[in-house]
């Protein structure tokens, strides 16, 4: 699936070299896929160090903050309702109205 991503975030964006792409080291993105498609695109791959979720603390709050807010009041019967429903508590709130 990060393969997929990655190579969609490619073709519908314009991605400069030497970007950073920074993600824990779970083994979908330690893969020699994913590393394949970050070096022939120059981007440099960044992990945060093994079970320090400090590294990460700014992604790692926003999601807290997803499921602490929305997910766990939501009762989601497919993945698509799951898709929709974060699109829209992402775009519609949280970026809209909850920082402000």
């Amino acid at each position: 699936m990060v393969e997929k991503v990655l190579l969609r975030a490619l073709e519908e964006r314009e991605i400069e070299k030497d970007i950073i792409f920074h993600s824990d080291q779970w083994i979908q993105y330690t893969s020699v896929g994913v590393r394949e498609i970050l070096s022939k695109n120059q981007m440099i791959q960044s992990m945060s160090r093994k079970g320090n979720c400090y590294d990460n603390a700014v992604a790692e709050s926003f999601f807290h903050t997803l499921k602490s807010e929305h997910i766990s009041f939501e009762k989601l019967k497919t993945r698509r309702e799951a898709k929709l429903s974060i699109f829209e508590y992402i775009e519609i709130f949280y970026n809209r109205k909850r920082l402000l």
